[in-house]
């Protein structure tokens, strides 16, 4: 399909990387088939993350196509933007029609970015998974490339003000090896594996990260680690609420 929107987007993207001295650091990239149909199933921390995740493709010049609310896609500014780079709207309320299209998006050879927790992580770690991400995969019979994501949430994430002017933030952005579900898999099996393998890739970025909050702002590091956030408990409780806006 003619991509005419998405690389003057990428150019602005980069643009705001350099301006704002992202330390950026892709590790496992090559884990990203250069060619045929891919999904990149990645954690999800802040509501920056799918810049974030298409940036850990480019090294294998791939452009992602996301699945994300159909909501954004009403949006007088982001609506045209994501129509014209060809994302992948998804109705909740009814999403077979989405499952179907990222279905046929991945048999043309195209690459389709889930964030498989379905909604932001307010405790920094990997929530509950849905099987969507391995469904697909495994009906158009194409690799699903883990990848987590760590630093995004210090720019904008649930519950805290965006700080999207913070200069000199550090981002990592970890691939995994590719799993290969097939139709006759267990798809709840596969997407226990898919979780323990963004665990591992997110608890290497946190440990790897090279900043340690200062006391006012331990918020962005997980309980586990001695930071703020809230448990996973806490967190599942919190999403539980009716929701506000952040």
């Amino acid at each position: 399909m003619a991509d005419f929107v998405y690389p003057p987007v990428l150019v602005a993207a980069r643009t705001m990387f350099r301006v704002l001295d992202n330390r950026i650091r892709i590790e496992g990239a090559q884990h990203v088939p250069a060619r045929g149909g891919a999904v990149i199933a990645c954690t999800h921390v802040s509501y920056l993350d799918f810049i974030y995740c298409g940036l850990g493709a480019r090294p294998a010049k791939r452009l992602v196509r996301f699945m994300a609310k159909h909501e954004i896609f009403a949006n007088r500014v982001a609506g045209p933007l994501m129509r014209g780079m060809h994302h992948i709207p998804v109705d909740r309320s009814a999403g077979q029609a989405s499952y179907e299209e990222a279905v046929a998006r991945l048999r043309a050879g195209e690459v389709v970015g889930v964030f498989p927790e379905a909604t932001i992580s307010r405790s920094f770690t990997v929530k509950a998974l849905k099987t969507g991400a391995v469904r697909m995969a495994a009906e158009a019979g194409v690799p699903i490339v883990p990848m987590a994501l760590w630093g995004t949430q210090r720019l904008w994430t649930k519950g805290h003000p965006k700080d999207l002017t913070r200069r000199h933030v550090p981002i990592s952005i970890l691939l995994g090896a590719p799993m290969h579900p097939g139709l006759a898999d267990d798809c709840e099996a596969g997407t226990a594996e898919l979780r323990s393998r963004l665990s591992e890739l997110l608890d290497r970025a946190q440990a790897d990260y090279p900043e340690s909050p200062t006391p006012s702002e331990r918020w962005w590091l997980p309980s586990h680690l001695g930071g703020t956030a809230p448990t996973p408990e806490d967190a599942a409780a919190l999403d539980a609420r009716p929701a506000t806006r952040d």
